[in-house]
């Protein structure tokens, strides 16, 4: 069985992933317009028809944006918390607000949706209600965790199941220390309920490194307090420090802020889990085994 992932933006413009099936998918987040999401889905013969649902991680703007016409216009269900539902719905972004499209969820209580079972989960961030999502499939399981101020050992609890891994390494500590940001926003962004920094990160990597966990995506970086090749670099020197390969015993990648990944579709044997990063042009297999 196959199951496919995308991320189509991650950053504090914008955020929105897909994961699906051959017939069917997901989102998590929607904080960039039904257009674009539309436009890049349609490049890998995705309709819009598939998407099942919405989940959502928190009410701010970059997470939300396009979440009304996706609900209300599409008719796609919209699930979250109650909190985080009101919270969307008094967010200057909406002016399409959530009503016939609203479904709530209770944090760790499991939704299944289809071949999907779907578990929220408490994460520390500054929106009204926050979450991340731990997801299983065909006995593989996802974990998005998009914005956090800390690693809570419940965060970790979901960590830990994951064979795929989206999470957060938004900012470098010396390049916030020295940037132009203003004092208070240098302190919510660094505050435990704020965004995690790269050296956190790498951190909780390297001290928690399984087998089985594959692929690590790090989303949400700054644009202005990060960069691609400096995230990488640092949770490299972690994981190598503890004896852990990248690019042999894990995959580190991170994303793009305002484009799209590839579109990996990861397949569950016997062997081990074969990984194929697909672009419009290309397919480049690679396999990893236990």
């Amino acid at each position: 069985m196959t199951v496919y992932f995308m991320s189509l933006a991650s950053g504090s413009s914008g955020n929105c992933y897909y994961l699906g099936t051959k017939s069917y998918g997901i989102l998590i987040d929607a904080g960039i317009s039904t257009r674009k999401i539309k436009k890049t889905l349609k490049q890998y013969n995705i309709g819009m028809e598939t998407i099942r649902a919405v989940f959502v991680t928190h009410d701010h703007a970059d997470h939300i944006k396009g979440v009304g016409m996706l609900g209300e216009k599409l008719h796609i269900p919209v699930y979250t918390t109650s909190a985080i539902h009101k919270g969307i719905n008094e967010n200057y972004c909406m002016r399409v607000k959530l009503t016939n499209s609203v479904r709530h969820l209770e944090k760790q209580q499991p939704f299944h949706l289809e071949d999907f079972c779907i578990e929220s989960f408490e994460v520390p961030h500054d929106g009204t209600d926050n979450v991340g999502y731990s997801i299983d499939i065909f006995g593989i399981n996802f974990a998005f965790l998009t914005d956090l101020g800390e690693i809570t050992p419940t965060a970790s609890k979901y960590i830990s199941k994951a064979n795929y891994l989206v999470l957060e390494a938004n900012y470098d500590e010396e390049m916030l220390r020295m940037g132009t940001y203003p004092l208070y926003l240098k302190e919510r962004i660094s505050g435990n309920r704020g965004h995690l920094c790269n050296r956190v990160t790498a951190d909780f990597l390297a001290n928690n490194y399984r087998e089985d966990l594959y692929h690590v995506w790090l989303c949400h970086l700054s644009r202005d307090n990060n960069h691609p090749e400096l995230v990488y670099k640092t949770i490299e020197c972690k994981l190598k420090a503890m004896g852990v390969r990248v690019g042999k015993d894990i995959q580190i990648e991170p994303l793009k802020r305002t484009n799209p990944s590839p579109l990996y579709e990861i397949t569950n044997s016997s062997h081990g889990v074969t990984i194929y990063e697909s672009d419009v042009n290309a397919i480049i297999e690679k396999e990893t085994t236990k």
